[in-house]
């Protein structure tokens, strides 16, 4: 091999010369502490400005409960006479809250002069038997208190107006050709119940007893944790029955057709749901139209020009947590109270449909 000196010229590098100098390292953990730092900076700021969000939302909502605006509808905007669609939606329990803040505002419009019809927009499944009268009773005095003005309501029906939804229809009175249904309308159901369910045999399972200290053994009728007694059961009945008279008496002021002849009303109160056309057929509903229609029946009852009426509907006014969160401050169909007191035994002018769901508080 040969192992000869380099030739002349050549001069070999230092040996430093030939190492490659090492990057810097890097420091993950300084890089993690700084971008918590950051996202914690961050994070500090979202929540106190969601703290103030949500202040301010709860001072708005505060200040401005029980408003309602008026948002057109229909018609000339800048009509001189007024016809307002009132809302009564989802089951019926206590009948305050919108409904109310919507017959006060109604009340001042009446008051002001402008307010000369009201179009009653219905779209219940019913409810309890108090709040179902409490709505009626409002209804039937708002139009009282309207003076020589009589302020006309007419009923328009929406998908369901059933039971409790159709008692308050009955605000109509004597006013013929006023109630209005739309044709996939399901109207009726008037009846009344009271649900019950016995869970005693599954306390028993699970080895649970019911050890109530009561006054007398009647102030535990209704008990889910019992068979109900033939006691009991009669003291029910005669409570649906007094519920259910007063549901025909109601019926028979607002059809002047039932007040005639009793027996027609007897056939069709027996908690059947009915069609808008079985409905109209029967005497239940005068006609069958749209919102439109019973908008355009109210003008014509009012003796207003169609071309100086504008058409507002009541809603309520939102609050900044509602714009913020899309909350809403109309009640569901279905309520968490309601659910909350399926132990108690209650009547109800209710749909059976649905009064499954919602136990007791129906």
């Amino acid at each position: 091999m040969d192992q000869s000196p380099p030739s002349a010229g050549f001069s070999q590098p230092p040996l430093h010369a030939l190492v490659v100098p090492e990057p810097r390292k890097k420091r993950p953990f300084v890089r993690f502490l700084l971008t918590l730092l950051v996202l914690g900076f961050l994070g500090s700021v979202a929540v106190n400005f969601l703290f103030v969000v949500v202040g301010l939302g709860s001072l708005v909502s505060a200040d401005d409960e029980g408003r309602v605006v008026e948002k057109h509808f229909a018609l000339n905007r800048h009509g001189a006479d007024k016809v307002a669609i009132l809302s009564i939606e989802g089951t019926i329990l206590g009948g305050e809250g919108f409904f109310k803040q919507q017959i006060d505002h109604a009340r001042k419009d009446i008051e002001d002069g402008r307010l000369k019809a009201i179009v009653l927009r219905v779209n219940s499944p019913g409810g309890t038997i108090s709040g179902s009268d409490y709505m009626l009773h409002h209804l039937r005095r708002l139009v009282a208190e309207s003076g020589k003005a009589k302020i006309p309501i007419v009923v328009s029906m929406g998908g369901l107006a059933a039971s409790g939804g159709y008692y308050v229809s009955m605000c109509v009175g004597d006013t013929p050709n006023s109630i209005f249904a739309e044709p996939s309308t399901w109207t009726g159901s008037i009846g009344v119940i009271i649900p019950h369910y016995n869970v005693e045999d599954l306390m028993q399972k699970w080895g649970i007893q019911e050890d109530a200290v009561v006054s007398h053994h009647l102030k535990e009728m209704g008990s889910i944790t019992k068979k109900m007694t033939p006691e009991e059961r009669d003291i029910f009945q005669k409570l649906v029955n007094d519920g259910f008279t007063q549901f025909k008496d109601v019926i028979k002021q607002g059809r002047p057709k039932f007040r005639d002849d009793p027996a027609a009303l007897d056939k069709l109160a027996t908690g059947q749901i009915f069609t808008a056309t079985q409905a109209k057929k029967n005497g239940l509903v005068d006609e069958i139209g749209f919102v439109e229609a019973a908008i355009d029946r109210a003008i014509q009852l009012a003796g207003l020009n169609r071309d100086n009426v504008d058409v507002v509907k009541y809603k309520a006014e939102p609050r900044l947590s509602d714009i913020l969160f899309g909350q809403s401050r109309v009640q569901p169909s279905l309520d968490m109270a309601a659910l909350l007191e399926t132990a108690t035994p209650r009547a109800y002018y209710l749909y059976a449909g649905v009064s499954s769901l919602v136990g007791g508080e129906k």
